[in-house]
């Protein structure tokens, strides 16, 4: 009830705008804010995550995925593994190098993905499941502080830095002034039409040992596209371990293994 609450106040948020604040956060103060939302979400150590992903496309069945995500932030190390549908079984996504591959069990083949690759045909993109790394792939802009619903947020607008891959090289951000948590993220392209945006309604925290402090996620993510209006893609994070991972699992190997 309090994420469809938080939903409603985020999308009824633009029509509500106020008039940005007269003093804006300092580029100190605004480093700051970014480097704090990386760190709160980096693990130290390693990280697995279950994730159920529902596609709403027009005129289709809706899917629900079940998606296994697993990190090792201190490495950039990234693997995806869907577990259902059956057809879906054993297909993943394997970083190696800064590098993002896909594999196919049903054809038995690895291909090189983009970072505007759709996880699994959805509207989802590597960047919502993996550790945040805004401070190294954007130089950031302060619009001002707003109104978003019932929210005061901080608005930023980052932009891609020279020779970075990223998805989409324009992202606005609305960020909570009181927890720092992201609330609404937009993506566009280099020609500022808008491709994608992205409500944060829920974020949870857990305890690491190996930070010795939280880390945050985001337990709910609404994603439209706003390319194909009718699409929309919801993302739930349903449980996160913290416990360190096989050491060998980032590997090709490992993920072709779970496939057979």
């Amino acid at each position: 009830m309090r994420s469809t609450f938080l939903l409603t106040a985020l999308v009824a948020g633009p029509l509500f705008l106020a008039a940005p604040a007269e003093a804006a956060l300092s580029p100190d103060e605004l480093k700051k804010l970014i480097e704090t939302i990386d760190e709160r979400q980096r693990s130290t150590g390693d990280y697995k995550a279950l994730c159920y992903i529902e596609q709403k496309e027009k005129d289709k069945n809706d899917i629900v995925r079940e998606l296994v995500v697993y990190r090792r932030d201190a490495d950039q190390k990234l693997m995806f593994l869907f577990t259902k549908p059956k057809s879906e079984e054993g297909k993943g996504y394997l970083r190696i190098d800064k590098n993002l591959w896909s594999y196919d069990p049903n054809v038995g083949k690895w291909e090189r993905a983009t970072e505007r690759e759709r996880i699994g045909g959805t509207n989802s993109r590597r960047s919502d499941f993996d550790e945040s790394r805004l401070a190294i792939e954007y130089d950031a802009s302060y619009e001002g502080e707003e109104k978003l619903g019932a929210f005061t947020v901080h608005r930023l607008v980052l932009s891609a830095k020279a020779g970075i891959d990223v998805a989409y090289p324009v992202v606005k951000l609305w960020v909570d002034t009181s927890t720092g948590n992201i609330l609404k993220r937009q993506e566009l392209a280099l020609s500022g039409r808008l491709m994608r945006t992205a409500y944060y309604p829920k974020w949870n925290k857990l305890f690491s040992d190996s930070k010795k402090s939280d880390i945050w996620f985001p337990a709910e993510i609404r994603i439209y596209d706003e390319v194909e209006k009718s699409n929309s893609t919801l993302v739930l994070m349903k449980s996160v371990d913290l416990h360190s991972l096989e050491a060998n699992l980032f590997t090709k190997a490992w993920l072709e293994a779970k496939s057979r």
